[in-house]
């Protein structure tokens, strides 16, 4: 293990023992939210020292065996224990190095995907409902709940725009994630190379989405947007072909002054529900705003190709003629594009999150040298 992680365990074990002397204190225990605030902090650190701890042990268990593979009459058991103790410390040390990596505080809520439709036409339209399709079999492969909170479709069937919900969590080689989590590397553009079914002469087409993932944030930070900053229009709500849904005007949009940032919702069955979740979304876009302002000062100081989230990076491409799906971030080229988009991402979530876990942990030691 390299030194610096052995530095930054050891003050993890050096934490825990600061905290469970304040939590013993009369004068903590009576102040229940820094009680609340320690006792938090205390069980992360716990997870992190007792692991340390082992990973210790099974180190002193390596030294002994070791030692005993001299002897004759202990050789065989020694080269037991080591392989054993060798394979275990391996596993403890890959958990370690994710339990020191900064968490995203947001990585646990749900989130929003606005998938839009861009260069290409209707082609364009029906490779976003691709898409929605494509994350929603995902999800549904690792107990995520997803549901529309707005569409625009297009007369072709597929969708101009279209605003996906996902909630809940699973579980992944770091624990448990949200699905922000899982799904904040999907931002971006996403480019299609493929025959479109209105082509004649079968020509192959390029076309592309753009995608936007955003965490949805609780009511406390609702609370905070000044009601005088917003405008809120109400108008009909309308399907495909501009048919109506029906008669009264319980669609809502909503417009934040300052920043110019829209959100509409008409897929509710009331006005006031509408108004509701056009605030959810509004609020998720304009903590989304504050979060790549931050990205892009952090940019400056440490490059990270997958956490930028720029929709006007093109990151993806799936190549239907070649059934190939390449992650330009990444250089990840996988020939399985018919899977893929029937939902099996794994491979490629995984990938993405292995490479930002590896470009925190060389931050991470930089920082420390």
């Amino acid at each position: 293990m390299k030194p610096f992680l052995r530095q930054q365990l050891a003050r993890y074990a050096d934490r825990q023992g600061e905290l469970e002397f304040l939590l013993s204190r009369e004068d903590i225990m009576k102040d229940m939210e820094q009680f609340l605030k320690l006792s938090r902090e205390h069980t992360d650190v716990a997870a992190v020292a007792g692991r340390w701890s082992r990973y210790q042990q099974r180190e002193g268990d390596l030294a002994g065996a070791q030692e005993m593979r001299a002897d004759p009459d202990m050789a065989e058991m020694a080269e037991e224990e080591i392989a054993s103790a060798t394979a275990e410390l391996a596993q403890l040390e890959a958990e370690l190095q994710r339990m020191l990596l900064p968490k995203d505080p947001d990585d646990q809520r749900p989130a929003f995907v606005e998938i839009r439709a861009g260069t290409g036409g209707d082609e364009s339209a029906l490779f976003a409902a691709d898409l929605a399709r494509m994350y929603t079999r995902y999800c549904d492969s690792i107990g995520l709940k997803t549901e529309i909170m707005s569409e625009s479709q297009s007369e072709l069937g597929g969708y101009k725009e279209v605003v996906l919900r996902i909630e809940g969590s699973t579980q992944t080689g770091s624990g448990s994630c949200g699905a922000y989590g899982m799904l904040k590397f999907e931002s971006g553009g996403h480019r299609v190379q493929r025959v479109p079914a209105t082509e004649t002469q079968g020509r192959i087409h390029t076309s592309a989405c753009t995608i936007a993932v955003l965490a949805e944030q609780d009511e406390v930070e609702a609370a905070k947007i000044n009601p005088s900053d917003l405008r809120i229009d109400t108008y009909r709500a309308s399907g495909a072909g501009g048919q109506h849904i029906n008669k009264t005007d319980s669609a809502v949009r909503i417009t934040h002054i300052p920043t110019g940032i829209v959100a509409e919702c008409q897929d509710g069955r009331s006005q006031h529900s509408n108004k509701a979740q056009a605030l959810k979304v509004l609020t998720a876009r304009i903590h989304e705003k504050e979060r790549s302002e931050r990205a892009a000062k952090d940019a400056a100081e440490r490059k990270s190709l997958v956490g930028s989230g720029d929709r006007s990076d093109r990151i993806r491409t799936y190549n239907y003629p070649q059934g190939r799906l390449t992650d330009h971030r990444i250089n990840l080229t996988l020939y399985k594009l018919d899977r893929a988009m029937e939902g099996d991402l794994g491979d490629v979530v995984d990938a993405l999150q292995a490479y930002e876990a590896a470009q925190q942990l060389a931050a991470l030691e930089n920082n420390l040298g």
